[in-house]
């Protein structure tokens, strides 16, 4: 099939017009009239990604975090951008970007789902008309009243982690939360907004957390790669439900740091 078929059906599922106004999302690299038969998944194009997707001879790659947000001026090996670019486009390999649209249409709500909230509703609000309400992250109810070391064992076992960092006493009943996988901090105030006990998102600095315990909200930091790593199992059932003839990979990925 053509990758303009693949597009099609990403965009069903999350549409371009649902992304951030600065964002760069859709076909970054290549040609819609590729023929595809394989398609690469993973969170980031990095160094370590393409070169997976060059030797599996994958015809296509799916990140969530597009490889080009500002414009290119000239693509050369000078840089590593332009170096990436460049060998995406020396191996025929097609690239796609499907980042805050899924973030809106997908991603909160997968979120939402792995936790089991119920009485949920859309966090922040982006956009609306008379049928639904869709924005970024979600908000409600845990299965069960829990403290916040136990909802933090909870975050761990639910998204596979090692480790979270906690805001708040760790014997403090939480049962409302509210979740944005991904960078959080701007969206702390919607979280308090929204009445809830525990916040759980990534990159959650030193003052936006005692902020937010200033304001009677606990923060659970599962790390940005934490969350967002659910893209990829998400994006391979989703390909292989809905293009079954496609031959789907996954990048062998990490957290970008380390604890010593």
């Amino acid at each position: 099939m053509k990758c303009s078929e693949v597009m099609a059906k990403l965009e069903e599922l999350s549409p371009l017009s649902f992304a951030e106004g600065w964002d760069n999302v859709g076909l970054l690299v290549g040609s819609r009239e590729r023929e595809v038969e394989s398609v690469m998944i993973a969170l980031d194009a990095t160094d370590a990604v393409i070169d997976q997707a060059v030797l599996a001879g994958a015809d296509m790659l799916l990140t969530h975090h597009p490889l080009i947000f500002s414009p290119q001026k000239r693509i050369t090996a000078d840089d590593f951008t332009g170096k990436r670019i460049s060998k995406l486009i020396l191996n025929d390999i097609s690239y796609y970007a499907c980042h805050t649209n899924f973030d809106v249409m997908g991603m909160g709500d997968e979120a939402a789902e792995r936790l089991g909230l119920e009485e949920r509703s859309v966090l922040e609000i982006t956009f609306e008309d008379e049928l639904s309400q869709e924005g970024i992250g979600r908000a409600g109810v845990l299965p069960e009243d829990m403290t916040l070391r136990e909802c933090a064992a909870y975050v761990k076992e639910v998204f596979d982690l090692d480790r979270v960092k906690v805001f708040g006493e760790e014997g403090r009943k939480v049962r409302r939360a509210a979740v944005v996988p991904g960078s959080g901090g701007d969206y702390i105030r919607s979280a308090v907004n929204a009445g809830a006990d525990v916040y759980i998102s990534g990159d959650i600095g030193h003052h936006d957390g005692i902020d937010a315990l200033e304001q009677g909200l606990a923060v659970i930091d599962a790390g940005h790669f934490g969350l967002e790593q659910i893209f990829v199992p998400y994006m391979k059932e989703f390909l292989s439900r809905e293009l079954p003839m496609l031959h789907l990979l996954t990048a062998r990925q990490q957290e970008p740091f380390w604890y010593e």
